[in-house]
């Protein structure tokens, strides 16, 4: 009987461990090839070298002095700085973010690769010391610095330094910004300005003047607009760069890995921002080649049909879709 019964439950559990699918071997020495296919799959970034790492005492001092520069421009060159009085008070790390290191944060990293190049905006070739005396006229809304000063052979020593491990005509993974589908429709500064309120108001200002730092010598927060902002001729007064630039890393806590602002915020916040008022530079003798300016470059003229107003807040798409015609031609 007994066995009888041994019989009964065995006879089931055995078609079913006869019958189980069959597991795929796995051998260890495809490991690496895994390994290799998953690292080619991550997207690798550049890294900033670290200054730490400088031998040469001479050098080490000048790169310090640099960052220096770049992360508290205002208390040396600002309009109380203590060695000249050019700039409106920004830093140059309001726009590069943590000292031009930041990953699609403006960074530093393609610079001494590329530079000296031509640059279809000024329809010259420019060196690194042209193209940092733009961002102090332009961004800081200031005079340019002395070449041959300590300031710019410092700045300019710096950005060498950070862009060492990048190979001559290359660019770095991860500088510039990362790119941001066009819209479907034009920006909205209404919309804009719901996004500013809920978003950037708190650090910003209702007014977009920005925080100062309790001594007055540097902002916390940098005027997005008015007197003390970017003029009208920087980079970042192309709506479609601050767009992408807000994306990766607005408001405070967002990356590139994990944006807070959808794309259509990140859009119709830039028009918003870039609608107010500010400071007014010349631009007339930019883009000498009309045909090279940039889609939303927002004075004309223009070498195509598009009203100044579709260049500046869109629709984007069918400027570019004629300027892929016209190419072709």
């Amino acid at each position: 009987m007994l066995v009888l019964i041994v019989i009964i439950f065995a006879l089931p559990l055995g078609y079913y461990l006869f019958n189980l699918p069959k597991r795929p071997k796995v051998k260890l020495a495809d490991t690496p090839a895994l390994i290799a296919e998953v690292k080619t799959v991550v997207q690798e970034f550049w890294l900033a070298p670290d200054v730490s790492t400088i031998s040469d005492a001479e050098l080490k001092s000048e790169v310090e002095y640099g960052k220096e520069l770049i992360v508290h421009t205002a208390k040396y060159l600002g309009p109380n700085g203590s060695v000249r009085q050019i700039s409106n008070g920004m830093n140059c790390q309001n726009c590069h973010l943590k000292a031009g290191t930041g990953i699609f944060a403006n960074n530093y990293g393609s610079v001494a690769s590329l530079y000296p190049k031509f640059r279809a905006r000024s329809g010259t070739d420019e060196g690194v010391e042209k193209r940092v005396n733009d961002c102090f006229e332009r961004s800081l809304n200031g005079s340019a610095l002395d070449t041959e000063s300590k300031e710019m052979k410092a700045i300019v020593a710096y950005i060498n330094f950070l862009g060492s491990n990048v190979k001559k005509g290359e660019k770095a993974a991860g500088s510039g910004f990362k790119d941001l589908a066009y819209l479907d429709r034009a920006v909205d500064q209404e919309k804009g300005m719901v996004v500013y309120i809920s978003k950037c108001q708190s650090c910003h200002q209702s007014d977009g003047s920005g925080v100062l730092n309790p001594d007055k010598t540097e902002y916390i927060f940098p005027p997005l607009w008015g007197k003390n902002s970017y003029n009208d001729g920087a980079g970042l007064y192309r709506i479609s760069n601050f767009a992408k630039y807000v994306k990766d890393n607005m408001p405070q806590g967002a990356t590139y890995e994990n944006p807070i602002l959808s794309d259509e915020e990140a859009w119709d916040v830039a028009a918003y921002i870039n609608s107010q008022t500010r400071p007014h530079i010349n631009v007339l003798k930019d883009w000498p080649d009309k045909s090279k300016k940039p889609i939303d470059h927002p004075f004309g003229p223009y070498s195509d049909k598009f009203t100044e107003k579709q260049h500046k807040y869109g629709p984007y798409k069918p400027i570019a879709e004629e300027q892929k015609k016209l190419l072709k031609l």
